[in-house]
């Protein structure tokens, strides 16, 4: 199959491409360093030319409002562009729980974007994914406090980029869903938990103390972050993930 990527360099992105190039499919990155922007939608009819699939692994630059302009735009070129050139399958990546946390600005930006890509001509299927390990070390810089780092206490059950680059890649190759695969860790974890184990594992001794208030996971409520039933659930936990 031929498999466009746009995103194809970014952290799932370049993983993504890897695993379908290694199973013998056609995987194109497409940005606007090849000429394919989707912001503009300058390059996406030459660029979608003859594929199968295309996968949007683009992700907003901000995490504000202004990620709301971005998903409407980029998902009205990539459709627009995709039905010309009669590709037969649209991808995005979106997050586990994110129809339920309407406070956070990035996660309503998310919704529409699913919104659109469900709405939309082209046969579609929706990976949702929990928080990635890699992402740990940002979450951390994001709730310092001087020598203290500040988080709540809300459950998640993070997954290593590479599982979610293998759950992407499965449902590209596979018939469109029409609907929503959600993936997610093998382990739950307290935000707080999980901050702990990120700086031991570094040897890093700054406290962690929990406030319900600290950081964009302290609008989240309950325990949205975890897999929902019927989640695919990957095997790489985080002990394994940190001595890779």
């Amino acid at each position: 199959m031929k498999i466009a990527v746009l995103g194809g360099t970014g952290l799932i992105g370049s993983q993504v491409v890897k695993i379908l190039q290694a199973e013998g499919h056609e995987a194109v990155p497409l940005s606007p360093s090849n000429g394919a922007d989707l912001l503009t939608g300058e390059g996406l009819d030459t660029g979608l030319k003859g594929t199968d699939v295309v996968l949007n692994l683009t992700n907003s630059p901000t995490f504000d409002e202004a990620s709301t302009d971005f998903f409407r735009t980029t998902m009205a070129n990539l459709l627009t562009a995709a039905q010309r050139a009669d590709v037969g399958h649209a991808v995005i990546l979106s997050i586990v729980g994110v129809d339920q946390v309407p406070d956070l600005a990035y996660y309503r930006a998310k919704v529409l974007q699913e919104e659109i890509l469900k709405a939309g001509p082209v046969p579609y299927s929706i990976v949702r994914a929990t928080q990635f390990f890699e992402f740990v070390d940002a979450i951390l810089s994001w709730t310092t406090d001087g020598d203290t780092v500040r988080l709540p206490s809300t459950p998640v059950q993070p997954m290593a980029s590479a599982d979610v680059a293998k759950a992407v890649a499965d449902v590209a190759v596979g018939a469109p869903l029409q609907g929503t695969r959600n993936v997610a860790g093998p382990e739950v974890f307290t935000l707080d938990e999980w901050g702990r184990a990120a700086l031991a594992a570094k040897g890093d001794k700054r406290p962690v103390v929990v406030d319900p208030a600290a950081g964009m996971f302290g609008a989240v409520p309950g325990d949205v972050l975890i897999a929902p039933e019927g989640a695919v659930l990957a095997e790489t936990t985080y002990r394994d993930w940190l001595t890779r």
